[in-house]
């Protein structure tokens, strides 16, 4: 009878356990013993949040072709099983994609990655821009409004002849480094200097149309007319209605700026004009909204106005990534954090201990790319300032996150669609910014650049392939290189996520001596409890060599 009755209770036991267990998109929640949430996949952070950004990756890379032959992501925003969708491309899309993959070739030395960056680029190269002699020329379309012609041609919801400003600077940026990747190689189809020139024929127009702006307009309209310079105006998504309200304002330069800088910086293309331009737009920024957080639209298919955490976090990120043109950021930053939560929290999952992020203010739906944007957003405030802030809810941030993602890697929106947008480009990147931000938390048993202040030209992981005989490595034991790369300038940082402390780093197969405080060259280990940190500074070397 006792037998019987433990077996029971057991029974009862394990019902009341598996019962409560609370499904999020493709998973069930898996909790610590506290009830704090943690990855699907995995107890360990690195190893989960590694899995799911693979997972994403390889969905996209082995996308069905669509029916007109090329990549369905190509054609479309929305992935569906079986029947396409209606609808063309997000506006920002391809662009977030070679955002996300520069970040993850140097992160996995997966050579499809940067192949992948090519196709998208020329394809958008010789099937997406303006022409040369109207108001707004050599600029891209960000949307295929005849959704299988293979052209972009337009905007989504006003129509043809219609672009975005604050895209074309994202595509532009994205060219410029696919240019700093790439020089010095060789194809058949285009070569890398038409990335390069691409890229300053976008900054020498964006530049040029740069105003100063004011309360209601930004420095650069949301949308015009490329052929005849016309601001747009907006409209529901039905079509039916129109407004005199133009689509005259945004905030999300931080591209563009990124773009005008570091054309400066390579002292390529019209930089004075660069210069002009980005400090009328860093001005109206300072004065407008970092002061009234009226962030403004990003998203194309919206109706009306809307303020979007996407771009009040990304220019948060650019004000870390440049805090030299922004004396009080930290200050400016947090002010843009409690913004977001006042205006965008979710607390849905709060029992799980975790604060997710909605979209925007006319969309209040959390999103996982912008829960994981203000989780990377607030881990690298967290390492600049050395300020705690809120750590674990970063973390718990990003394991919700990877719930979207099935064991396939379709990436569901928690409400609406396998998104190519939220799901893709703009989902891996911030779990690498993070896990930049945050070393220990990514994986403890693999090796992995994690950031660079230059760009990865060609990286490799052990064991090293046939081809890395002779060469960069002729004379090294092969068998003894953990990880080999090349970078675009001479100088720049790099750290790099290690299972073991390496026993020697040579800088273009020079031994390099631990960090020279004099020189500022050299390199740092910082250990963890397993595995470590390490810390590459160059002066006047592209190649790295890292010896297990």
């Amino acid at each position: 009878m006792k037998k019987i009755n433990c077996i029971v209770l057991f029974a009862l036991f394990c019902y009341s356990v598996f019962a409560q267990a609370e499904k999020l998109v493709y998973h069930d929640i898996v909790t610590d013993s506290a009830g704090n949430i943690l990855p699907w996949y995995s107890n360990e952070t690195g190893k989960a949040w590694d899995h799911a950004i693979n997972l994403v990756w390889n969905f996209w890379d082995t996308m069905r072709a669509d029916i007109n032959g090329i990549p369905y992501y190509m054609n479309h925003q929305v992935w569906k099983p079986g029947v396409n969708d209606a609808r063309g491309i997000g506006g920002d899309q391809i662009s977030m994609a070679l955002s996300s993959w520069q970040l993850l070739y140097g992160y996995s030395g997966n050579e499809r990655i940067k192949e992948n960056m090519k196709f998208m680029s020329d394809y958008y190269l010789g099937h997406g821009f303006s022409p040369p002699n109207v108001a707004w020329p050599d600029i891209p379309f960000p949307y295929n409004t005849l959704i299988y012609s293979g052209s972009y041609d337009g905007d989504m919801i006003i129509g043809r002849n219609y672009t975005q400003p604050d895209k074309a600077g994202s595509f532009g940026l994205e060219l410029l480094h696919l240019y700093k990747m790439t020089t010095g190689e060789h194809y058949p189809n285009i070569t890398d200097d038409e990335y390069l020139a691409a890229a300053v024929k976008i900054a020498n127009t964006l530049a040029k149309h740069t105003k100063e702006g004011d309360e209601n307009n930004s420095p650069l309209p949301f949308k015009v007319n490329a052929y005849t310079g016309q601001t747009g105006i907006l409209k529901n998504n039905s079509g039916e209605k129109q407004t005199t309200v133009y689509s005259s304002y945004t905030t999300n330069w931080a591209p563009a700026l990124e773009l005008f800088l570091e054309l400066q910086q390579m002292k390529t293309g019209k930089t004075e004009l660069y210069k002009q331009a980005a400090d009328k737009i860093i001005r109206w920024m300072k004065r407008y909204p970092l002061q009234n957080n009226k962030w403004g639209p990003f998203f194309e298919d919206v109706p009306g106005w809307s303020d979007t955490q996407i771009n009040a976090i990304t220019f948060a990120q650019f004000m870390m990534n440049h805090p030299d043109l922004f004396p009080g950021w930290k200050t400016e930053v947090k002010k843009i954090f409690d913004w977001v939560y006042l205006k965008m929290a979710n607390r849905e999952w709060k029992k799980y201990a975790v604060i997710v992020i909605n979209e925007q203010t006319a969309y209040l739906q959390p999103g996982n790319s912008h829960t994981a944007r203000q989780a990377a957003a607030e881990l690298q405030y967290m390492n600049m300032t050395g300020e705690e802030l809120n750590y674990n809810n970063a973390i718990r941030q990003l394991n919700w996150a990877t719930y979207m993602v099935d064991h396939d890697g379709k990436n569901y929106y928690p409400t609406n669609d396998v998104w190519l947008t939220d799901g893709y480009g703009d989902y891996v990147r911030h779990f690498l910014y993070a896990m930049a931000a945050a070393p220990e938390t990514a994986p403890r048993d693999q090796e992995h650049i994690l950031s660079t202040s230059s760009v990865i030209q060609e990286v490799c992981y052990a064991p090293l392939p046939e081809k890395y005989y002779g060469g960069d490595l002729e004379n090294i034991d092969r068998d003894k290189v953990a990880v080999f790369y090349k970078t675009f300038d001479k100088s720049g940082i790099e750290k790099v996520r290690l299972s073991k402390k390496p026993s020697a780093v040579l800088f273009d197969r020079r031994p390099a001596a631990e960090l020279n405080k004099l020189s500022g060259e050299g390199f740092t280990w910082k250990p963890f409890t397993n595995g470590g940190l390490l810390t590459i500074k160059r002066q006047n070397n592209k190649g790295v060599i890292i010896i297990k």
